[in-house]
């Protein structure tokens, strides 16, 4: 099973914090952060990422499901 995961260039902050949890999984690229790959495996660091951005910008889905941010 694979995530999607995606950040909104328009909320993200690039604080830093989603590649700080998961530098294999996240860069921050100048003025935003991005992911290095659309989709992932499932990985638990995605969504703890998800979960710490301060801009809820990052969301994770599996299909149409969104997993990450957690509530």
């Amino acid at each position: 099973m694979t995530w999607h995961v995606e950040i909104d260039p328009q909320q993200c902050i690039a604080s830093g914090s989603c590649a700080a949890i998961a530098a294999d999984l996240f860069v921050v690229d100048g003025a935003y952060a991005r992911p290095l790959k659309d989709r992932i495996e499932e990985d638990e660091r995605a969504l703890d990422a998800a979960d710490v951005c301060p801009a809820a910008a990052l969301t994770v889905r599996d299909g149409a499901e969104v997993v990450g941010p957690r509530p």
